[in-house]
């Protein structure tokens, strides 16, 4: 007896792999250029809101030695 490897059958119904399978319609479209245009206006936002944030949020050395100067004066 020889054991032969067939593939199944196919079923009647592709699965959703009909002839308008893979095409895309203009309102499709139409959402992906809206949301393309909110990312880029977000990006500009987030562009502009990052060039007013400071290098470095720790204070400046003037005032650094100046807190420690009053701490001294204030603490003995």
């Amino acid at each position: 007896m020889v054991a032969v490897a067939q593939p199944p059958p196919k079923p009647d119904d592709p699965g959703g792999r009909g002839e308008d399978f893979g095409k895309s319609s203009p309102v499709g479209l139409l959402v992906l250029l809206v949301f393309l245009v909110a990312v880029a206006f977000l990006a500009r936002s987030m562009t502009k809101h990052l060039k007013r944030v400071p290098a470095s949020f720790d204070p400046p050395e003037q005032e650094k030695a100046e807190d420690k100067s009053e701490d001294k004066q204030n603490g003995s």
